[in-house]
Protein backbone atom coordinates (compact mmCIF):
# COMPACT_ATOMS: atom_id res chain seq x y z
CA UNK A 1 0.00 0.00 0.00
CA UNK A 2 1.28 3.48 -0.89
CA UNK A 3 2.14 5.62 2.10
CA UNK A 4 0.42 8.99 2.65
CA UNK A 5 2.59 12.08 2.08
CA UNK A 6 3.22 14.75 4.69
CA UNK A 7 4.62 18.23 3.94
CA UNK A 8 6.21 20.24 6.75
CA UNK A 9 5.86 23.78 5.41
CA UNK A 10 7.99 26.69 6.68
CA UNK A 11 8.36 25.18 10.16
CA UNK A 12 11.97 25.33 11.27
CA UNK A 13 11.27 23.93 14.74
CA UNK A 14 9.00 20.93 14.11
CA UNK A 15 10.87 17.70 14.79
CA UNK A 16 14.19 19.39 15.55
CA UNK A 17 14.22 18.52 19.26
CA UNK A 18 12.06 15.39 19.22
CA UNK A 19 11.60 12.16 17.28
CA UNK A 20 8.36 13.46 15.71
CA UNK A 21 9.61 13.14 12.12
CA UNK A 22 10.93 9.65 12.81
CA UNK A 23 7.50 8.64 14.13
CA UNK A 24 5.69 10.08 11.14
CA UNK A 25 8.20 8.53 8.73
CA UNK A 26 7.14 5.07 9.90
CA UNK A 27 3.70 5.58 8.41
CA UNK A 28 4.22 8.28 5.77
CA UNK A 29 6.60 9.94 3.36
CA UNK A 30 7.71 13.16 5.09
CA UNK A 31 9.19 16.19 3.29
CA UNK A 32 10.30 19.61 4.53
CA UNK A 33 9.26 22.41 2.17
CA UNK A 34 10.16 26.11 2.32
CA UNK A 35 8.01 28.60 0.42
CA UNK A 36 7.91 32.43 0.36
CA UNK A 37 5.61 33.82 3.05
CA UNK A 38 3.63 35.72 0.39
CA UNK A 39 3.31 32.85 -2.10
CA UNK A 40 0.00 32.93 -3.99
CA UNK A 41 -2.73 30.41 -3.33
CA UNK A 42 -2.33 28.92 -6.80
CA UNK A 43 1.43 28.51 -6.43
CA UNK A 44 1.04 26.98 -2.98
CA UNK A 45 -1.66 24.62 -4.25
CA UNK A 46 0.64 23.42 -7.02
CA UNK A 47 3.59 23.08 -4.66
CA UNK A 48 1.58 20.88 -2.31
CA UNK A 49 -0.23 18.87 -4.96
CA UNK A 50 0.13 15.20 -4.11
CA UNK A 51 0.59 15.79 -0.38
CA UNK A 52 -2.14 14.57 1.96
CA UNK A 53 -1.18 16.27 5.22
CA UNK A 54 0.36 19.67 5.87
CA UNK A 55 2.19 20.58 9.07
CA UNK A 56 1.73 24.35 8.88
CA UNK A 57 3.64 27.25 10.41
CA UNK A 58 2.56 30.91 10.76
CA UNK A 59 3.27 31.41 7.04
CA UNK A 60 2.21 31.18 4.26
CA UNK A 61 -1.51 31.95 3.86
CA UNK A 62 -3.74 28.98 3.07
CA UNK A 63 -6.30 30.99 1.14
CA UNK A 64 -9.57 30.11 -0.56
CA UNK A 65 -7.60 29.96 -3.80
CA UNK A 66 -5.35 27.29 -2.27
CA UNK A 67 -8.29 25.07 -1.33
CA UNK A 68 -9.94 25.56 -4.72
CA UNK A 69 -6.81 24.55 -6.64
CA UNK A 70 -5.49 21.71 -4.46
CA UNK A 71 -7.44 18.47 -4.26
CA UNK A 72 -4.96 16.21 -2.43
CA UNK A 73 -4.61 17.80 1.02
CA UNK A 74 -7.09 16.28 3.46
CA UNK A 75 -5.77 17.80 6.68
CA UNK A 76 -3.78 20.85 7.80
CA UNK A 77 -2.25 20.69 11.27
CA UNK A 78 -0.95 23.96 12.69
CA UNK A 79 2.29 23.57 14.59
CA UNK A 80 1.08 26.21 17.03
CA UNK A 81 -2.07 27.67 18.55
CA UNK A 82 -3.06 30.39 16.09
CA UNK A 83 -4.63 29.51 12.76
CA UNK A 84 -5.38 32.97 11.34
CA UNK A 85 -3.30 32.18 8.21
CA UNK A 86 -5.80 29.46 7.24
CA UNK A 87 -9.12 30.30 5.58
CA UNK A 88 -11.13 27.92 7.74
CA UNK A 89 -14.41 28.64 5.95
CA UNK A 90 -12.88 27.64 2.62
CA UNK A 91 -11.26 24.61 4.25
CA UNK A 92 -14.62 23.40 5.52
CA UNK A 93 -16.32 24.00 2.17
CA UNK A 94 -13.66 21.92 0.44
CA UNK A 95 -13.71 19.10 2.98
CA UNK A 96 -10.29 19.78 4.54
CA UNK A 97 -9.84 19.11 8.25
CA UNK A 98 -7.94 21.76 10.20
CA UNK A 99 -6.48 21.22 13.65
CA UNK A 100 -4.05 23.08 15.88
CA UNK A 101 -1.94 22.47 18.95
CA UNK A 102 -4.24 22.60 21.99
CA UNK A 103 -3.54 25.75 23.99
CA UNK A 104 -2.42 23.96 27.13
CA UNK A 105 0.66 22.64 25.32
CA UNK A 106 2.15 26.17 25.04
CA UNK A 107 0.55 27.66 28.14
CA UNK A 108 3.49 27.81 30.52
CA UNK A 109 6.10 28.78 27.93
CA UNK A 110 4.18 31.68 26.42
CA UNK A 111 2.99 32.94 29.81
CA UNK A 112 6.57 32.96 31.13
CA UNK A 113 7.78 34.84 28.07
CA UNK A 114 5.03 37.43 28.46
CA UNK A 115 6.11 37.98 32.07
CA UNK A 116 9.76 38.19 30.99
CA UNK A 117 8.91 40.86 28.40
CA UNK A 118 6.83 42.73 30.96
CA UNK A 119 9.66 42.80 33.49
CA UNK A 120 12.15 43.77 30.79
CA UNK A 121 10.02 46.79 29.89
CA UNK A 122 9.31 47.63 33.51
CA UNK A 123 12.93 47.41 34.70
CA UNK A 124 14.73 48.49 31.48
CA UNK A 125 16.75 45.25 31.30
CA UNK A 126 17.62 45.21 27.59
CA UNK A 127 17.92 48.99 27.34
CA UNK A 128 20.30 49.32 30.31
CA UNK A 129 22.34 46.34 29.11
CA UNK A 130 22.90 48.14 25.81
CA UNK A 131 24.15 51.17 27.74
CA UNK A 132 26.67 49.02 29.63
CA UNK A 133 27.88 47.55 26.31
CA UNK A 134 28.60 51.05 24.99
CA UNK A 135 30.42 52.29 28.11
CA UNK A 136 27.53 54.28 29.57
CA UNK A 137 27.32 52.64 33.02
CA UNK A 138 27.37 56.07 34.67
CA UNK A 139 23.99 56.89 33.09
CA UNK A 140 22.18 54.27 35.19
CA UNK A 141 19.96 56.90 36.83
CA UNK A 142 17.96 56.93 33.61
CA UNK A 143 16.65 53.48 34.41
CA UNK A 144 14.38 53.97 37.40
CA UNK A 145 11.71 51.27 37.24
CA UNK A 146 8.44 50.44 38.94
CA UNK A 147 7.41 47.47 41.09
CA UNK A 148 4.57 45.28 39.91
CA UNK A 149 2.63 45.22 43.23
CA UNK A 150 2.11 48.97 42.93
CA UNK A 151 0.61 48.71 39.43
CA UNK A 152 -2.53 47.57 37.65
CA UNK A 153 -2.04 45.02 34.89
CA UNK A 154 -4.69 44.71 32.19
CA UNK A 155 -5.01 41.27 30.60
CA UNK A 156 -6.88 41.12 27.27
CA UNK A 157 -7.97 37.54 26.67
CA UNK A 158 -8.41 35.03 29.48
CA UNK A 159 -7.86 31.73 27.71
CA UNK A 160 -5.13 29.18 28.41
CA UNK A 161 -2.28 31.69 28.28
CA UNK A 162 -3.98 34.89 29.44
CA UNK A 163 -5.34 33.18 32.54
CA UNK A 164 -1.89 31.81 33.41
CA UNK A 165 -0.31 35.26 32.99
CA UNK A 166 -2.99 36.73 35.22
CA UNK A 167 -2.42 34.00 37.81
CA UNK A 168 1.34 34.61 37.93
CA UNK A 169 0.93 38.37 38.24
CA UNK A 170 -1.85 38.26 40.80
CA UNK A 171 -0.64 35.40 43.01
CA UNK A 172 3.09 35.74 42.43
CA UNK A 173 3.56 39.50 42.37
CA UNK A 174 0.36 40.52 44.21
CA UNK A 175 -0.43 43.12 41.56
CA UNK A 176 -3.98 44.20 40.77
CA UNK A 177 -5.21 42.50 37.59
CA UNK A 178 -8.15 43.62 35.47
CA UNK A 179 -9.37 41.35 32.68
CA UNK A 180 -11.32 41.91 29.49
CA UNK A 181 -12.73 38.82 27.81
CA UNK A 182 -16.42 38.88 26.85
CA UNK A 183 -16.36 35.13 26.19
CA UNK A 184 -15.30 34.03 29.68
CA UNK A 185 -17.73 33.93 32.64
CA UNK A 186 -16.92 36.60 35.25
CA UNK A 187 -16.93 33.91 37.95
CA UNK A 188 -13.97 32.19 36.30
CA UNK A 189 -12.02 35.46 36.27
CA UNK A 190 -12.85 36.17 39.91
CA UNK A 191 -11.67 32.68 40.91
CA UNK A 192 -8.10 33.91 40.30
CA UNK A 193 -8.72 37.08 42.32
CA UNK A 194 -8.81 39.17 39.15
CA UNK A 195 -11.35 41.87 38.29
CA UNK A 196 -13.46 41.46 35.15
CA UNK A 197 -14.40 44.56 33.17
CA UNK A 198 -17.34 44.80 30.80
CA UNK A 199 -15.75 47.05 28.19
CA UNK A 200 -12.25 47.16 26.72
CA UNK A 201 -12.17 50.89 27.42
CA UNK A 202 -12.58 50.19 31.15
CA UNK A 203 -9.37 48.15 31.08
CA UNK A 204 -7.46 50.66 28.98
CA UNK A 205 -8.25 53.53 31.36
CA UNK A 206 -7.08 51.63 34.46
CA UNK A 207 -4.05 49.62 33.35
CA UNK A 208 -0.42 50.64 33.80
CA UNK A 209 0.58 47.56 31.77
CA UNK A 210 -1.52 46.00 28.99
CA UNK A 211 -0.78 42.47 27.84
CA UNK A 212 -2.56 40.85 24.88
CA UNK A 213 -3.58 37.19 24.80
CA UNK A 214 -6.46 36.98 22.35
CA UNK A 215 -6.83 35.26 19.00
CA UNK A 216 -6.63 37.25 15.77
CA UNK A 217 -10.05 37.45 14.14
CA UNK A 218 -11.93 39.99 12.05
CA UNK A 219 -13.23 41.47 15.29
CA UNK A 220 -9.83 41.71 17.00
CA UNK A 221 -7.80 42.98 14.02
CA UNK A 222 -6.31 46.36 15.13
CA UNK A 223 -8.32 46.20 18.34
CA UNK A 224 -5.66 48.53 19.76
CA UNK A 225 -5.63 51.66 17.58
CA UNK A 226 -5.67 55.45 17.89
CA UNK A 227 -8.96 55.55 19.78
CA UNK A 228 -7.69 53.00 22.29
CA UNK A 229 -4.30 54.69 22.78
CA UNK A 230 -6.06 57.96 23.51
CA UNK A 231 -7.78 56.62 26.63
CA UNK A 232 -4.72 54.81 28.04
CA UNK A 233 -2.66 56.14 30.93
CA UNK A 234 0.42 58.19 30.16
CA UNK A 235 3.51 55.98 30.24
CA UNK A 236 1.56 52.75 29.64
CA UNK A 237 3.54 49.60 28.88
CA UNK A 238 2.30 47.40 26.00
CA UNK A 239 3.14 43.67 25.87
CA UNK A 240 2.06 41.41 23.01
CA UNK A 241 2.78 37.68 22.66
CA UNK A 242 -0.38 36.87 20.67
CA UNK A 243 -0.49 38.33 17.14
CA UNK A 244 1.09 41.49 15.76
CA UNK A 245 -2.04 42.46 13.85
CA UNK A 246 -3.97 43.01 17.08
CA UNK A 247 -2.20 46.39 17.26
CA UNK A 248 -2.31 49.14 14.66
CA UNK A 249 1.46 49.66 14.44
CA UNK A 250 1.18 53.07 12.78
CA UNK A 251 -0.87 54.24 15.75
CA UNK A 252 1.57 52.56 18.15
CA UNK A 253 4.48 54.49 16.61
CA UNK A 254 2.50 57.73 16.78
CA UNK A 255 1.85 57.31 20.51
CA UNK A 256 5.44 56.25 21.23
CA UNK A 257 6.48 59.49 19.54
CA UNK A 258 3.98 61.46 21.62
CA UNK A 259 5.34 59.90 24.83
CA UNK A 260 1.98 58.37 25.69
CA UNK A 261 3.40 54.83 25.45
CA UNK A 262 6.24 54.41 27.92
CA UNK A 263 7.56 51.06 26.71
CA UNK A 264 6.70 48.26 24.30
CA UNK A 265 7.69 44.58 24.51
CA UNK A 266 6.66 42.36 21.62
CA UNK A 267 7.15 38.78 20.52
CA UNK A 268 4.93 39.25 17.46
CA UNK A 269 4.91 41.91 14.76
CA UNK A 270 2.73 42.57 11.72
CA UNK A 271 4.31 41.07 8.60
CA UNK A 272 6.91 39.06 10.48
CA UNK A 273 9.67 38.13 10.03
CA UNK A 274 10.92 41.73 10.03
CA UNK A 275 14.27 43.19 9.04
CA UNK A 276 16.61 45.52 10.93
CA UNK A 277 15.06 48.52 9.19
CA UNK A 278 11.64 48.05 10.77
CA UNK A 279 10.45 51.42 12.12
CA UNK A 280 9.77 50.10 15.64
CA UNK A 281 13.40 49.08 16.09
CA UNK A 282 14.69 52.64 16.22
CA UNK A 283 13.14 53.29 19.64
CA UNK A 284 15.15 52.57 22.78
CA UNK A 285 11.99 51.76 24.74
CA UNK A 286 10.91 48.99 22.34
CA UNK A 287 12.03 45.38 22.75
CA UNK A 288 11.15 42.79 20.11
CA UNK A 289 11.89 39.06 20.27
CA UNK A 290 11.51 36.90 17.12
CA UNK A 291 8.29 35.01 17.94
CA UNK A 292 9.99 32.70 20.43
CA UNK A 293 7.46 32.68 23.29
CA UNK A 294 6.73 28.99 22.76
CA UNK A 295 10.39 28.12 22.25
CA UNK A 296 11.11 25.98 25.29
CA UNK A 297 12.11 22.34 25.06
CA UNK A 298 9.01 21.41 27.05
CA UNK A 299 6.57 23.35 24.85
CA UNK A 300 8.16 22.28 21.56
CA UNK A 301 8.07 18.65 22.66
CA UNK A 302 4.38 19.01 23.51
CA UNK A 303 3.63 20.78 20.24
CA UNK A 304 5.37 18.07 18.23
CA UNK A 305 3.49 15.38 20.13
CA UNK A 306 0.18 17.11 19.43
CA UNK A 307 0.87 17.27 15.67
CA UNK A 308 1.88 13.61 15.49
CA UNK A 309 -1.15 12.57 17.54
CA UNK A 310 -3.50 14.55 15.30
CA UNK A 311 -2.24 12.86 12.13
CA UNK A 312 -2.16 9.37 13.67
CA UNK A 313 -5.65 9.83 15.12
CA UNK A 314 -6.95 10.87 11.71
CA UNK A 315 -5.49 7.74 10.11
CA UNK A 316 -6.86 5.54 12.89
CA UNK A 317 -10.30 7.18 12.93
CA UNK A 318 -9.92 8.50 16.47
CA UNK A 319 -11.00 11.90 17.89
CA UNK A 320 -8.54 14.71 17.20
CA UNK A 321 -7.59 17.04 20.04
CA UNK A 322 -7.33 20.66 18.91
CA UNK A 323 -9.84 20.25 16.07
CA UNK A 324 -10.73 23.58 14.41
CA UNK A 325 -12.58 22.45 11.27
CA UNK A 326 -14.43 19.15 10.93
CA UNK A 327 -16.22 19.17 7.55
CA UNK A 328 -19.51 17.33 7.12
CA UNK A 329 -18.17 15.89 3.88
CA UNK A 330 -14.42 15.41 4.41
CA UNK A 331 -12.17 14.70 1.45
CA UNK A 332 -11.17 11.14 0.86
CA UNK A 333 -7.52 10.30 1.35
CA UNK A 334 -6.01 9.60 -2.06
CA UNK A 335 -3.05 7.19 -1.99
Amino acid sequence: MTKPRIAIVNSKSFGVYTDAIEKLSRIAEVTRIEVPKNISGVELANKLQGYNFVVASVTPQYSREFFEKNDSVVMIVRHGIGYDNIDVIAAEEHGVIVSRVPGWREREAVAEHAIALMLDALRHVTRSHNYVKTGRWSERAKFIGRELPSLTVGVIGFGNIGSRVAEIIRKGFKARVVVYDPYVPVEKIRELECEPVEKLEDLLRQADIITLHTALTRETYHMIGKKEFEVMKDGVIIVNTARGELIDEEALIEYIEKGKVGAVALDVVTGEPIGPDHPLLKYENVVITPHIAAYTYEALRGMDEAVVEAILNYLEGKPIDGLVVSPRNPRKLKL
